[in-house]
């Protein structure tokens, strides 16, 4: 049985890649909720938000702090683009049609890293401090504070955008009824070119939070967008608010498991729980049935 700063430390380590898993839900979720599709080629935009980063850094010398802001405006960047020459041309729109799109661009952006930036793995350095802080007998690291405040931020910002901008309500309205929006005048294909955008955004800046923490490679994107994946399901797909909490009880239950039954089966937890979810509970804690 763990001590009491031993469980809160893996608490702290539940919380902080939680965090991270919600960001990534959050990027399913926006373009799910405009296109009805899922994009497979999140998993690599998260990669991409790292390299980038990491380019930033080591080619042009910017400080971490805007090494952070060129990987979100450039992951956001190729998104956007992403979404205009593959769906967008597509002669098909068809949701699978759409998804298997998707994926082709995924496994095109994996090689396209692995050629650019080879296959070693890489490293950058936290955003900020390295020096730990003791709570109640746990250790608590900088990166670690830096990724839950600014999850915290995108989130609330997410909010703000969809709820008090022009842009934020047009997205709303395509992911309502595109017909209906394409009839009143909104231009349909830079909304949903956007809400690539802004899934390129989230899933770049977790690739950069958390890349400080684990090992940077071609293909480190693909396991953290499946426990992302994952999240969204359990939270209930499409939904911000169960994106949040799929994300952090993921985190949590991986976490506990490292705690009281063994880090060999962390990983493997995210896989249960998505086999459970769309097995008990297909539509998620919090997601909505069928109308």
């Amino acid at each position: 049985m763990p001590s009491f700063p031993d469980l809160l430390q893996f608490t702290f380590a539940g919380v902080t890649s939680g965090a991270i898993y919600a960001l990534i839900a959050l990027g399913f979720g926006v373009v799910h909720n405009t296109m009805g599709i899922v994009n497979f080629a999140q998993v690599d935009l998260i990669t991409l938000g790292g390299m980038i980063a990491y380019t930033a850094l080591n080619a042009l010398g910017l400080p971490m702090g805007a090494a952070l802001v060129t990987a979100v405006a450039g992951v956001t960047a190729v998104a956007m683009l992403l979404e205009r020459l593959t769906l967008r041309v597509s002669r098909s729109q068809a949701p699978m049609i759409l998804i298997f799109l998707t994926i082709g661009a995924s496994v095109a952006m994996r090689g396209g890293i692995k050629i650019i930036w080879g296959k070693n793995p890489m490293a950058l350095p936290p955003l900020w401090g390295e020096t730990p802080m003791k709570v109640l007998g746990a250790t608590l690291m900088p990166q670690a504070v830096w990724i839950i405040v600014i999850t915290a931020l995108s989130v609330l910002l997410l909010v703000a955008f969809f709820r008090y901008t022009r842009a934020g309500l047009a997205v709303r309205a395509v992911a309502d009824n595109p017909e209906a929006a394409a009839v009143v005048g909104l231009p349909v294909g830079t909304v949903k070119a956007l809400s690539f955008g802004l899934a390129g955004a989230v899933g770049g800046l977790a690739g950069v939070l958390i890349t400080p923490i684990t090992t940077l490679s071609f293909d480190v994107g693909v396991l953290l967008g499946l426990k992302g994946f994952a999240a969204a399901i359990l939270g209930g797909f499409g939904s911000f608010p169960g994106a949040i909490l799929g994300g952090l009880l993921l985190g949590l239950l991986e976490s506990m498991t490292s705690a009281f039954v063994s880090s060999s089966y962390k990983d493997v937890m995210a896989f249960a729980v998505l086999l459970a979810v769309l097995f008990f509970m297909p539509n998620g804690l919090m997601g909505k049935g069928e109308e």
